[in-house]
This record gives structure tokens, C-alpha cells and sequence, in this order.
């Protein structure tokens, strides 16, 4: 079976020959000019989206506004892939919540990494809703969000203080938190359904890829080192199995949900391929708490190798469905 980055190539060459077929015959020996892009791309998302970490690459943001978009993150790598066929707006943002994209201006992070650094152009003014991006005029649709709405980043750091000192035995993480999960996960989907609907309504014609969240957690946790903060520091491994079963995999399961009942709304699965790539793995596509280079903090986000993989499936998802278009 073909790669997806075979079918990438393969998918973006014939519809490139498909654009250049139609270029009307007086043309042919004219100078070559900057095409218009066929299909207009809206980015939405949070930090898995906008990349935000250094191994995710530099923060390229112009005009800097504190939302940590990075050079290698998959709506970029995605971008320069697919070159003209596609005309890119990518208004991503770190820490972004559901309704942030939806309806709420959000508070930048605007901060280097570490967090102790101090971003030189902080404090950024608010983003608008990420929402506002799009219009009758978007073909195409990307978000990934949803795990701040859950509040995981706030959940790693409970786990982390609670695992402390605990030697890596138990589960004082799920002890303390798992009755907040299913509240947590109602609200993700009520959220998620309310801004699908708003996006059909700002761009009735456009395809909506709802992206999942990858392998964060490995099946198997023994290959997690307790108080390695290249991986989940102090929190023990019956906390992460914890995490991945009834924390991450439901979140991803409420999103494919959403889109399932949603019309012209599609699910761009991570998990499945990114399963022997997790922050635990030697093959990581997901850094830990911190990077294996100094002062680098990491927080459990992808890495560029990560971005790459979700460039390959939601680029193949943008390629079907504008060839269905």
C-alpha cells in the first residue's frame, strides 16, 4: 500500500497537470506569472496546530502577535507542499480553547520558551475568535482543538505535583481527578458542536477537517522512566495509563464524534499512526516535559517530525476533498 507521502506526491501532481491543462492555449508561451491559488485554506487550532515549541521550529510570526506559530508546523509544512494550489491563512494560536476558535478574542501567550524568558514584544493585544478567519469564501477548513477546552495541560501539571515523591508507585493523579474527566469531556463536546456550527454558517461550501490529537501516551508505560524529564517526569505509570485511556482517547472520541454528526465535516485520525511515536518511544513525535536540550521546555507537544506526519494526513484530507469539490 502506498505511503500517504506517496499519495500526497501523487494526489497534488495530477491536480497540478489537471490547473495546468485548463491554462487557455495564448498563454502557453507567455512569461510565467504568479498563478492565484485555486482553493483558500483557513488553519484553526491550538499549539498541536501552531507548533509553538523550538522543536517544532523557529516562531515565525508576522506580524508578531504572540500566538507561537512555528516554521514547521503542519498547516506550514502543508503550505509549502502543496505551493499555489492552495492559499493558506493560518491563525492557529497556542493555548487556544474551543471557544476561542469560536466565538472569544484570546489573551496570547507572547512568550519565549522557557516561560521565565520574557517575550521582548509582551504583552500582544487579544487575537480575534480564530472563527472571524473564515468566510464564504473558504474552501477548506483545518481545526485542532480541544485539549485546552479539557484542561490536559492543567491536568499533566496536577499529575506532575501529585506523582512527586510518590516514588512512581499508584495513581494519585486519577485518584484525585477522574470524577472531573466526564464533566470535562461533556463540555468539549458541546463546545466542539457549537463551533462547527458557527463555521458552516460563516462558510456554507466549505469542507470542515476536524484533527485529532496523536500518540501522546505509549500502551505500553513501562517504557516511561520515572523523574526523566525528557519524558513525563514524576507522574507514575498508573497515572499515565490513566491519561492515555480515559483522558486522551476519549478526547479524541468525542472530536470524531462531533464531525461524524456533522455535515461536510470530516475526522483526520493522528492517533492510529503516531501510536509507536510517543513521548516514550526512541522514535518520539512528541517531546516530553522538557527537550533533551538545556532550558528548553517542551510541555508534551509535537516536534517537527510529529508536524510532518500530521502534514502527510491532513494534506492527503485537503487533497481529497477538494478534488470531491
Amino acid at each position: 500500500m502506498a505511503s500517504v507521502r506517496t499519495r500526497l506526491t501523487v494526489l497534488g501532481s495530477a491536480v497540478a497537470l489537471a490547473a495546468c491543462a485548463q491554462v487557455p492555449a495564448q498563454l502557453a508561451g507567455a512569461a510565467p506569472a504568479a498563478a492565484a491559488a485555486s482553493y483558500d485554506w483557513v488553519a484553526l487550532g491550538d499549539s498541536y496546530t501552531a507548533g509553538v515549541i523550538p522543536a517544532a521550529g523557529d516562531v515565525f510570526e508576522i506580524p508578531r502577535d504572540g500566538c507561537e506559530r512555528t516554521d514547521q508546523s503542519y498547516p506550514q509544512v502543508i503550505d509549502r507542499d502543496l505551493g499555489s494550489l492552495i492559499d493558506l491563512t493560518n491563525v492557529s494560536c497556542g493555548a487556544a480553547t474551543i471557544e476561542d476558535v469560536t466565538f472569544r478574542a484570546q489573551e496570547p501567550i507572547g512568550r519565549h520558551l522557557p516561560p521565565l524568558s520574557e517575550d521582548p514584544d509582551y504583552p500582544f493585544p487579544p487575537v480575534p475568535p480564530q472563527s472571524e478567519a473564515v468566510d464564504s469564501g473558504t474552501d477548506v477548513i483545518t481545526v485542532g482543538v480541544g485539549g485546552n477546552t479539557l484542561g490536559f495541560a492543567d491536568i499533566l501539571f496536577q499529575c506532575l505535583q501529585l506523582g512527586s515523591g510518590s516514588g512512581g508507585v499508584g495513581t494519585p493523579c486519577k485518584d484525585d481527578l477522574a470524577d472531573s474527566i466526564p464533566g470535562r469531556l461533556a463540555k468539549v463536546s458541546r463546545d466542539y458542536g457549537q463551533m462547527l456550527t458557527v463555521l458552516h454558517e460563516r462558510a456554507p461550501h466549505a469542507k470542515i477537517l476536524a484533527v485529532g490529537y496523536p500518540t501522546v501516551v505509549p500502551e505500553d508505560t513501562s517504557k516511561c522512566r520515572y523523574n526523566d524529564w525528557e519524558q513525563f517526569a514524576s507522574i507514575t505509570q498508573g497515572d499515565l495509563d490513566w491519561l492515555r485511556r480515559d483522558v486522551m482517547e476519549p478526547l479524541n472520541k468525542v472530536i470524531e464524534k462531533s464531525a461524524g454528526t456533522h455535515s461536510a465535516t470530516d475526522f483526520v485520525d493522528l492517533y492510529n499512526s503516531s501510536r509507536n511515536h510517543s513521548v516514550c518511544d526512541a522514535g518520539k513525535w512528541v517531546e516530553g516535559v522538557f527537550t533533551r536540550f538545556p532550558d528548553q521546555v517542551a510541555a508534551v507537544h509535537p516536534n517537527a517530525r510529529g508536524h510532518r506526519n500530521a502534514a502527510d494526513h491532513v494534506a492527503s484530507a485537503i487533497l481529497n476533498a477538494i478534488s470531491v469539490d
